[in-house]
């Protein structure tokens, strides 16, 4: 494959769009992953609100509601 190739696919067919809009949203989840935890281990030791949520931790509230 060429460059003339690739570039016609990527531009110029809905299969390479489809494919560069998927790498394009992978690729954010992705950064917004990383940068999510990064700000989680900079503000460690910020208090937890009523109104505070989490990605990436278990609802330990639901559980606790739910056994009331």
């Amino acid at each position: 494959m060429d460059f003339d190739q690739i570039y016609h696919f990527l531009f110029q067919t809905y299969a390479g769009i489809g494919c560069m809009v998927g790498a394009g949203i992978v690729i954010c989840l992705i950064a917004c992953v990383i940068m999510e935890r990064r700000t989680r281990k900079l503000f460690v030791d910020r208090p937890k609100t009523k109104d505070d949520w989490s990605l990436f931790d278990d609802d330990d509230e639901e559980s606790e509601d739910s056994s009331k």
